[in-house]
Parts: C-alpha cells; structure tokens; sequence
C-alpha cells in the first residue's frame, strides 16, 4: 500500500477501536453474568440480574425472513446460513420490511440505495438493467445471483429480476471466488426470492406513480395438504405505464410458482419457476455529453426528460424463463446434502438510436453546431445458462477444536448466441437537437453487422470451508477452492478463440466472539475473474486476479436488537484488460480499492427503526499504458457516500397503525474521466414516506428524492453521463387476507 492508503488504515483503525471497540472491550472486564434472569448470592444479599436479551441463530438456512430492519444470518458469506458475525467479510441484508418502508417496486437497484460500498444507478434510470458497482469494482456482468447461483450476464445477455419477487438481498463485500468462482474483487449481490413458507399467507397490491406507471401484484402462500408436507406459493405482477423521460414507456410482468414437499424433517425438496416478459420504449437520460449536463452548453443544460431516440423505430423486448429446483437432507449423523439447480433461458431484441457527443462545437454559423451526434444499433440476443451447486456440511471435533465443515462442487455454462449492427459505416443516425429535438426523419438502415458469436463459458468449481472454534469465542474460516474454466467463442463475424484456464482461491479469516456480541475480524482473500476477448497477440484474455485484505468489526448488543458494523480494506485487481494505440487488447492495468465502510440497523424499540451507512472508497489506477493515468482515479465511483433512513410506527391512539419514514442520501463528488480533468459534482437527495396498516388493509406514499434533486448521477467518460432519478411518488394499496 503507499502511504494515502496505510494512513486511510490507519485512521479506520483507531475509529473503530476508541468508537465502539473500546468501551465494550471495557464491558468486557467486569464479572460475567448469567441468562438465567435469576437471583446470584453475594454477600448474602439476593442481586437481580438486568434482563439480558438472548440472540439465536435465527433463519438457519439464511434465506429467511428478516426480522425488521435487522439481519440476523445470511447464506452468501459462507453457504451455510452462519451467523453475519461468523462471516470474515462485510454483508449487508436489505429484508422485505425495509424494501416495502422504502417503497421499492420493482427494480432491484433502487434497494442497494442505503448500504456501504455499493455505488447502484450510476447511469440514472436503466428500465431493463440493475447496475452494482461493489467497492468501486463492476458486479453487473459477474456479480449478481439469484438464490446462490450466478446470474451471469454479457453483453446485452444478462436476466433482470424484479424486486416483488424477492425476500431480502444479502450483499458479499470484497473477493468471493472462494466459494462461487469467477466474480469481480468487490463482491456479490444475492437476490433471494420469496419461498413457501409453513403459515398461510394472502396478500395483493396495486399502485401507480406520478409518471403513469401503475402495477398490480399478488403473493399467495398455503398448505396443499391437511398435515403441512406439501406447501405452496404463486408470486405473480404486472406493471406499466409511462416513464420519466419524454416518449419512454414499458410493459413488464412476471409469474412465480412454487412448490415444496417435506416428508419429514430430514428432507424438503422445493421446485420453482420464473416467466418474465418487458418491453420497452428506451428511457433518454443517459448517454448525454459532460458538457449540457454536469455544465452549461452554449444552449444551456440538456432537460433531464428529454428524448433523443425515434420514438417510432426505438423498441426493446425481452422473455426470460428460469426453473429451478432446490433439495436438503440430513443424515442420521448429523451431516447434510444439499443441491441447488436452475436453466435460465433468455431471448431479447433491443432497436435504439442513442447519442454520443456532438457534431460540431467549434463553428457557431453551422446548421450542425451543438447538435447531439447519434447512433443507431440493434442487437439480438439469445441466452442459455445451466447452474448447479451441490453441498455437504457436517460438525464434529478434533480434541479442543470444533469443526463446522463445508465441501462442494458447482458448475455453471454459459452459452450467448448475438448480433450487433449499426449503419454501415458511412452512413449514421441523424443528428437530433438537444433542446428542440425533431422526430421522424428517414433513418438508415442497421444493417452494418460488426459482430456475429457464439460464446460459451463453462466453470467448474471443487471448494472446501472449515470454521474452527476453539478458546471459548476465537473462529477460524479456512477457505480454498479450485476452478477450471473454458471459454469459447465462435464467431461468424468477429473474432473466434478458445481459453483453458484454471485458478486456485484461498480465504483465511480470524474472529474473536466476546461475550457482549462485539467480533473483531480480520481476513485475506484471492480471486480470479475470466475476462472474455482477444488480447493483442492473437490469444485469449487471461483472467484478471488479485487479492484483499479486510478487518472490521460487527457487534450485535445483547440490550438492544441491532447490528453494527465496520470494516477497513485494500483490493488488489491485477491482469486488467487496457486499450492499445491500435485498439487491441493488453493486461497490463492494475487498479486499487482501499476504504472505510459503516452500517448500522436497529430496530429501536416497537415504534422506531434506523439505518446508517457511510463508505469511504479511494480508487487508484497503479498501472497503466498511459503512464499520465498511473496515480489517478478510475471514473464514475464517488470517494464518499452516505446514508440515513428513519421509520416511526404509531402503535396507540387515534393514529395508531400510522408510520412515517425519511431518509437522506448522500453522492459524493467523482470523475468523468480517468485523467480527472472533468469532475462531477456531490447531491443530497431527500425521501419520504406515509404508510397506514388497519386490519389487514394498507396504503402508501412514497417519495423518492422528495425536492426533486436535479443532478447527474454519473459518467463514465465525458459523452456518457446520466441524470439521476427525479422526484417519484408512488402510491400503494394493499390488503392482506
């Protein structure tokens, strides 16, 4: 590390220990007490305990439900659904009681708005793509999954899934290869659907925004049979209308069924399904020039709802289907099997003229000065995926060493058939003004194909994890895991390759439990991401990798039902991919990612809940072929973010059943570009909410960016900046039967 980034260690360190590691390390001196809650003897005199709040495991499986705003366990640091203090890395859990307090409908990126470390929207609103930028690092195309299983997405293959579907979202900060393989070094977003569950539960909602977009959703969940061994749940909606920006519309709905058959309290097998279809009218806030957004053009500023596609010829449509199932067992000793699998299919068709930069800002008398150049594309894609996952834990002890150990194996193909066009070169989109745009005018056809491939991608993965515990509170996690991945393209136009490549990933992690809840950690993990192109000499890219060491701490009080945690760290990503002077490919990037990240959630008493977040992330480009980037920031990713949300929930009187919500959201300042010449500027945005629940009937109004915040929410070069979401509101009812 240079010396920014150990004094960065530095300063997170000594926070930590005086703010929180201190005064309970302080509590920790005194005499130990019991749970009992009963009298002790001490000098004769009886002494009544204070009432001591005793935390269990919680979900076992950590897919569950979380309790409020607090997460108690989570499958995605380990697979096992261990406790969040037995994970030697940060996870966050955004639960359905915070998703619905928040108001989020049906994107998924809009929940990841409030945690640390994760930078979500960075392009403004994207209707057919959620964007996850994870300590500073791409998580859209490796990152995501769905229930364990990678959701793996590349160019415009990649599945969406909408938010009504899922119970929680448990976020994995920092390197997991470990454990699922090929992944970018800033973490993992899991999606974790709702499940059937053993009670009955009946719930419908409709609502509508102020842009005109209205939906209507309905989760049902019940016994099948008189002794409760087979359950079942159907998740289903239906939404559209018109979006923010000019012309820009969807249409997009969904239908989960599920059924789960448990013939005893060793086995459960669960089998799922997912039909989605979305079509689109492309939304036009992003793809717009540094210059008429982030500052004044000779014209002004760009309207945030502008439209710069054919509303006529601009169309998008996906279909995806996913089935999957999921099986458990416990044997006689102890041990269990578990096995997860799915096929996804997804067929997709995308027609839009976007812009990108302008024709002419040097000469004022031309008809093209300050005109917004575009280009028209169309792709086709269709994508085949395959996942499984198969487990085996068990405990046992080896003298004064508990062992909880985890073995597995995974396979994941991946297989995307595309084409992509343009206007045949020379011809191009028309140019459109910015602050007067003109539609219908004769287009030229999209009929300069540059790209005709099929690309597979097959990984298969053999791991191990062994948590140790031993000296009444240390906790050892012993990762390591092997992978062999091939990549294959072939390709009609473009270029065809093969790669073989494999990869060995370790994590090792140290905790120590006190008996106050507070776990101090540290870990150091490896990764390795498998890049897809060609590198200059003709061979396939080698995977990027590289390393992180993280320390923290997470503290659960026995007096009060919350989770805090704080972390430090520095990622090392290696083998990245440049841009040579003639266009080719070459690994010899590298990049850093040291920061500061803090979460808090409580559920404060029966009427008050909080969240806190802040994440400091210091971005460095290390190598470079441009040897002016080596020392600056990579573009896009603010330094500083913050977050702040408060929920009261009236209980008595007149208004009881009433809450109110509000939150603040805080963007630092970043870069449009990696010689940090063009800075974007930080925003403050305001949401609210009012909800009222009687017997079983409910309503609500949230308001996201309550005093609509006009502001761009990133670049990603200087003709590629998006405005953040303007003011929403969104109004909901609900009843529960």
């Amino acid at each position: 590390m240079n010396k920014r980034q150990v004094e960065i260690w530095k300063t997170g360190v000594a926070w930590l220990v005086l703010a929180v590691a201190g005064p309970a390390m302080a509590q920790e001196t005194e005499a130990p007490q019991t749970l009992s809650g009963q009298a002790q003897e001490k000098q004769g005199q009886a002494t009544v305990l204070d009432t001591i709040t005793a935390r269990g495991r919680g979900d076992a499986t950590g897919t569950g439900p979380a309790e409020g705003y607090v997460p108690r366990t989570s499958a995605a640091g380990s697979k096992t659904g261990a406790d969040l203090a037995d994970v030697p890395q940060s996870v966050s859990v955004i639960g359905r009681q915070e998703l619905d307090d928040r108001g989020v409908v049906t994107k998924v990126d809009e929940a990841l708005r409030y945690t640390p470390g994760v930078t979500t929207q960075p392009f403004g609103t994207d209707a057919d793509t959620d964007w996850f930028y994870l300590r500073g690092f791409d998580a859209t195309q490796s990152g995501v999954f769905l229930d364990g299983l990678n959701l793996y997405s590349y160019g415009f293959g990649g599945f969406q899934i909408d938010a009504y579907a899922l119970e929680r979202v448990d976020v994995l900060k920092g390197p997991a290869s470990v454990l699922y393989g090929g992944a970018n070094p800033g973490g993992i977003v899991d999606l974790v659907r709702k499940r059937p569950q053993d009670g009955t539960t009946r719930e419908a909602e409709i609502g509508i925004n102020n842009f005109g977009n209205a939906f209507f959703g309905f989760d049902v969940n019940d016994k099948a049979d008189a002794d409760g061994a087979v359950t079942y749940r159907v998740t289903g909606k239906i939404a559209g209308g018109e979006q923010e920006t000019d012309y820009s519309n969807d249409l997009r709905g969904f239908l989960m069924p599920q059924v789960t058959y448990r013939p005893d309290d060793a086995t459960s097998l669960t089998v799922y399904a997912m039909i989605s279809s979305f079509k689109q009218r492309h939304t036009g806030n992003g793809f717009l020039p540094y210059e008429g957004t982030v500052t004044r053009a000779p014209f002004g500023r760009i309207d945030r709802d502008a439209f710069f596609s054919e509303p006529d010829l601009d169309t998008g449509r996906a279909d995806q289907q996913l089935i999957g199932t999921e099986v458990t067992h416990e044997f006689d000793n102890g041990w269990q099997f578990s096995q997860s699998l799915r096929y996804a299919h997804l067929d997709k068709h995308e027609v839009m003229f976007y812009p990108y930069g302008y024709v002419n800002t040097t000469d004022p008398a031309s008809p093209l000065y300050y005109q917004l150049n575009r280009i028209g594309f169309e792709h086709d894609t269709t994508v085949h995926s395959f996942a499984a996952d198969n487990r085996l834990t068990g405990t046992f002890a080896t003298g004064p060493l508990a062992h909880e150990v985890l073995v597995g194996l995974d396979y994941k193909h991946y297989r995307i058939d595309q084409t992509q066009a343009v206007p045949a070169w020379p011809a191009a989109a028309t140019p459109i003004d910015p602050v007067d745009p003109v539609y219908g005018l004769p287009q030229p056809p999209i009929n300069g194909t540059y790209l005709d491939q099929t690309l597979t991608l097959r990984q298969l993965g053999l791991y191990a994890q062994d948590q140790i515990r031993f000296g009444n509170g240390w906790l050892v996690t012993l990762n390591g895991r092997q992978d062999w991945v091939k990549t294959e393209s072939d390709a009609r136009i473009g270029t065809s390759y093969f790669a073989d490549d494999s990869a060995t990933t370790g994590r090792a992690g140290l905790a120590y439990e006190f008996a106050n809840g507070l776990t101090p950690y540290v870990s150091a993990a490896t990764f390795f991401n498998p890049l897809i192109g060609t590198a200059y000499d003709g061979g396939a890219l080698k995977p990027e990798e590289g390393h992180q060491i993280e320390g923290g701490i997470k503290y659960a009080p026995g007096w009060a039902d919350a989770l805090i945690t704080a972390s430090v760290f520095h990622i090392v990503k290696q083998n990245v991919a440049l841009t040579r002077p003639d266009f080719l490919q070459e690994q010899l990037g590298e990049v850093t990612s040291t920061g500061f990240e803090f979460e808090a959630k409580a559920n404060l008493t029966q009427n008050w809940r909080a969240l806190a977040s802040y994440s400091y992330t210091d971005l460095e480009i290390t190598r470079d072929l441009n040897a002016d980037l080596v020392g600056k920031r990579p573009y896009l990713i603010p330094t500083h973010q913050a977050a702040f949300w408060l929920d009261y929930l009236v209980t008595d009187g007149a208004a009881e059943g009433m809450s109110l919500g509000a939150g603040l959201r805080y963007q630092g300042k970043s870069f449009a570009d990696n010689l940090n010449q063009f800075a974007v500027p930080d925003a403050v945005v305001v949401d609210a909410a009012i909800r009222y629940e009687k017997q079983g009937w409910g309503a609500a109004l949230n308001v996201a960016n309550l005093f609509d915040k006009d502001y761009v929410a990133g670049c990603q070069g200087i003709y590629t900046c998006g405005y953040g979401s303007g003011r929403t509101v969104t109004l909901k009812l609900s009843k529960k039967f």
